[in-house]
């Protein structure tokens, strides 16, 4: 007998159908991943299963058969007695997730008090267990500190800590490293993949990597627009995908292709950066955060740093940006002027879209914000330009977390070009130009 059946689900959202008839199943002690783009439905039909739907949403049909109870019946009274206790959940954001104003350790302690313990010994004891068996190094220093004095990989272990405090015989990851770079990753996963085995639980992983899940999964789940596209063993997928659409995410996924280099192109730099300094002041001693580095960038091409967390890539990207001011070094750009016009010629696209996007405005007012302080075009044009953009991207109207990040890259790709383009808007057959990669990676200059 299957741990968990799903039957026919549907949802919508504010009426409009989300996801259509999806069926699945998790064996006890199987890996199943539901892979798919953003806005694929993967994150709302694995919330549906534990009725974790926002309130626009509705479970319009479908049965949930978590051993011999639908869950799809149920009140949110008898989902709290299955969430945590049953089916643990670790959520995609750690910073949406954790209580800024409570400390990791008391949230922990939380899950346990909810489903029952009281005594607050125990619950102390297992709390320090928990954290030292996701990896977190000192236990008792880490539970009495808050969620934003701790890295995106320890705030991650915290919330599978959360999710394994009960022992679940299911654990639904909800997109688990989306935010952590490759190495951090890797941690996670590995610690998913060990739990799995000292505790037998089963794992439902939601991911739009198909990389991850292929090296992580017993099956694969393929959804697009809401609909299951694909399914089988992870092995036969991969070796002969059935669906062009699961193809186009093979090919997409770094760790299963390779493309090959393109030529360097010829020019002069856009970007130069020299001997870039930054140190923060960290208690009495400053911190170099960032310790001579220097590169160009052609015009025309694209540039990636590359390092670990804590690397000091953003912290670079930040003062090439000018939203930070190097301790010394310098950084110049080809024909970028000073002041407020800077900002139409050099953005940046911040790591977390739900930190960055105001939640009191549409998507449509947030990508027209700078086209409306730069006083370009009347509103009509401005709102023909935001509708262009959003359909060039495909940004669906609910908007999961690699959306929400498409939509701060359309915010800041709204203006007009700034230098060539004339008075009209850029055309998007010229601009912007196709990206050619050149690649620099900087180690951590902190020592280890």
């Amino acid at each position: 007998m299957s741990l968990l059946e799903v039957h026919d689900l549907k949802v919508s959202y504010d009426g409009r159908p989300a996801v259509h008839g999806v069926s699945l199943s998790v064996e006890p002690g199987e890996v199943v991943a539901v892979v798919g783009e953003s806005g694929s439905g993967k994150s709302t039909t694995a919330h549906a299963l534990i009725g974790l739907l926002p309130g626009n949403a509705t479970l319009d049909a479908g049965r949930i058969l978590f051993g011999e109870a639908d869950l799809a019946g149920w009140s949110q009274r008898r989902l709290r007695s299955v969430r945590g206790s049953r089916i643990g959940l670790v959520p995609q954001d750690p910073a949406n997730s954790l209580d800024p104003v409570k400390t990791v350790g008391a949230q922990i302690g939380e899950v346990l008090r909810v489903h029952g313990e009281r005594d607050r010994r125990k619950i102390r004891a297992r709390v320090l267990d928990l954290l030292a068996r996701v990896g977190l190094p000192d236990p008792e220093t880490r539970a009495r500190q808050y969620p934003h004095e701790l890295s995106g990989g320890m705030r991650q272990r915290v919330l599978i800590a959360a999710a394994i405090a009960l022992r679940p015989s299911l654990i639904i990851a909800d997109e688990p490293t989306s935010a952590l770079d490759v190495t951090v990753q890797r941690r996670i996963l590995d610690l998913i993949d060990d739990l799995r085995a000292e505790y037998g639980t089963a794992v439902l992983l939601v991911t739009h990597d198909l990389g991850v899940a292929a090296g992580r999964s017993d099956r694969l789940v393929v959804m697009k627009d809401g609909r299951v596209v694909e399914r089988g063993p992870t092995s036969s997928v991969l070796a002969a995908p059935q669906e062009g659409y699961t193809r186009r995410l093979l090919d997409d996924a770094p760790a299963l292709s390779a493309r090959p280099f393109l030529d360097h192109p010829g020019g002069p730099p856009a970007i130069v950066v020299r001997d870039l300094v930054k140190e923060f002041r960290v208690g009495r001693r400053p911190f170099r955060a960032v310790d001579g580095v220097s590169f160009e960038v052609t015009r025309g091409t694209t540039h990636a740093l590359v390092g670990e967390s804590g690397s000091g890539k953003t912290t670079t990207a930040r003062m090439v940006a000018r939203f930070a001011t190097p301790t010394s070094g310098t950084v110049g750009i080809a024909g970028a002027p000073d002041g407020r016009r800077f900002r139409r010629y050099v953005q940046l696209v911040y790591q977390n879209p739900y930190g960055s996007l105001d939640p009191r405005q549409s998507i449509g007012d947030i990508i027209e914000e700078p086209l409306r302080n730069f006083g370009l075009g009347d509103r009509p044009a401005r709102r023909a330009r935001v509708a262009d953009l959003l359909e060039r991207v495909a940004l669906p109207g609910d908007l999961a977390a690699h959306t929400l990040r498409r939509a701060l890259v359309e915010r800041q790709s709204a203006r007009e070009r700034p230098a060539g383009s004339g008075s009209g808007w850029p055309s998007p057959a010229r601009w912007p130009p196709t990206p050619r990669c050149s690649c620099s990676t900087r180690r951590s200059p902190r020592s280890t």
